[in-house]
């Protein structure tokens, strides 16, 4: 039975939002989900720094095999869509320096996974992770933040969970009926 640890993380230059999940087969737990603020580092570069670090010390902490991250969204602000990339850029690069795999999901891909809504609040789907992984309520996070760096992780795990389908995309239907002959029907 496989086992796997997935890091998921919501960037931002504010407050950055993880979670890890510990997955055997199909068993899902919840290991920790919390928030890095960096609300009062005023210098850009010095919240990079900041956030590259500390995602060497989760990784360092918690030593997963994948990280799961949200890509930026298209915004109207262009400044903060290029600092909330950066964001995304030094995360993925303390991942790649620690040799794990990089999955980026768009934030409708995430909620949808959550909740099989695209357009889902952060409200629902931290409730739906709620559920789904039996957090106590009493212990859900009071960022919603954190929620979404889970939310990604589990996103993860939903679209690597039957490797018929990863990258279904790019694959032709040979490819298909070769990996699943049970589904063909004469």
């Amino acid at each position: 039975m496989k086992e796997r640890i997935i890091l998921g993380i919501d960037p931002g230059t504010s407050v950055l939002g993880y979670g890890l999940i510990h997955v055997k087969g199909n068993e899902i737990r919840l290991i920790t989900m919390d928030v890095l603020r960096l609300e009062k580092i005023t210098d850009h570069a010095l919240k990079l720094e900041r956030i590259f670090n500390s995602c060497i010390e989760i990784i360092e902490k918690y030593n997963p095999d994948e990280l799961a991250i949200e890509a930026p969204f298209f915004g109207k602000n262009v400044q903060s869509m290029l600092k909330l990339g950066r964001a995304q850029g030094v995360a993925i690069a303390a991942a790649l320096s620690r040799k794990l795999t990089v999955n980026e999901y768009a934030p409708r891909k995430i909620k949808q996974s959550i909740t099989g809504l695209g357009s889902a609040s952060k409200e629902q789907v931290a409730s739906m992770l709620q559920k789904t992984l039996k957090i106590p309520v009493e212990t859900m996070p009071k960022k919603l933040d954190a929620t979404d760096g889970l939310a990604a992780a589990l996103c993860h795990y939903y679209q690597t969970k039957n490797p018929a389908l990863l990258g279904s995309k790019s694959k032709n239907w040979e490819s298909f009926i070769r990996a699943n002959p049970g589904r063909i029907k004469e």
